[in-house]
């Protein structure tokens, strides 16, 4: 009686498996068959729907407009003299000069 009990086991599991392993390969062919990504990228839409905080992202030539002006301001903050609070006394200084100067504090310390 326990030879009658103790049956191999059915190939069931295995053609589960395999049924299982053919539906997820017809699922990603049927994806790849219909699937069709968009042509513009959302930072490149309209800008109608923007705030005017984030117009600037709307297109590339604007990006790049930005971009150029925003360059040329750190530009010129670099490179001249202004006074950021004059009540204070702080000003701004080419870098080269502020390095200049920072070097001729901290060296003579040594």
């Amino acid at each position: 009686m326990s030879d009658a009990s103790a049956t191999p086991a059915r190939p069931v599991s295995l053609l589960t498996i395999v049924f299982l392993f053919a539906l997820f390969a017809t699922f990603l062919l049927a994806i790849r068959w219909f699937y069709e990504p968009a042509m513009v990228s959302p930072q490149n839409a309209a800008a109608e729907n923007l705030t005017k905080e984030l117009e600037w992202r709307a297109t590339a030539a604007v990006r790049r407009e930005v971009l150029t002006a925003q360059r040329e301001t750190e530009a010129k903050q670099a490179t001249t003299y202004a006074w950021i609070d004059q009540k204070a006394g702080v000003v701004q200084l080419p870098i080269a000069r502020a390095m200049e100067l920072t070097a001729q504090k901290y060296g003579a310390k040594k």
